[in-house]
């Protein structure tokens, strides 16, 4: 119980392995992004799709990305085409629909696979408890989130359908 309070229960379920810090991505403009730049950063990271029925939640996330990025939060967004196909589009296209329908202005990054063999390696990192340490998982649906804490460790994974700004997301931003 104590431990939860403290935001320290993930560690109840195994020691992490490494740190998302080790990784490198491409954001939608193909610029490298180092993750060990966030460093002393809570990240959110999402897996998002603009025509899926949750291409709402892109509203929530700017929301929490403006109450939040000046107290430590980066929200990173990966474009996927793995359900439904919602989101067929290309890296410009899915850029330019991010901007003008939500205003996004959070981090975005190039569309990569978040399932099978052809996850990209921060995905397959952040769904298995032999590389993050934590807890294995499956991301289920477009907007899944995962939480890393400012040492770049795993500690929770909120559902597609839970919104951004749920009472879980929030009591984790708001803990010190």
């Amino acid at each position: 119980m104590i431990l939860q309070f403290l935001g320290l229960s993930s560690f109840l379920k195994g020691q992490p392995k490494s740190s998302i810090h080790t990784f490198i991505a491409k954001d939608i403009n193909g610029n490298l992004m180092h993750l060990n730049s966030f460093k002393g950063k809570k990240l959110l990271i999402v897996n998002t799709a603009s025509q899926c029925g949750l291409t709402p939640q892109f509203k929530e996330l700017q929301a929490l990305h403006e109450a939040y990025k000046d107290k430590g939060l980066v929200i990173i967004g990966f474009p996927s085409n793995n359900f439904a196909k919602q989101e067929p589009g290309n890296n410009t296209d899915i850029n330019n629909f991010c901007k003008e329908n939500y205003g996004v202005s959070f981090l975005m990054m190039e569309k990569i696979n978040v399932r099978g063999d052809s996850a990209h390696p921060i995905y397959k990192w952040l769904c298995s408890k032999s590389e993050n340490g934590v807890i294995n998982s499956k991301v289920r649906w477009n907007f899944q989130k995962y939480l890393v804490d400012e040492n770049g460790f795993l500690v929770d994974v909120i559902s597609p359908w839970k919104k951004p700004n749920c009472r879980k997301i929030l009591n984790w931003l708001n803990r010190r």
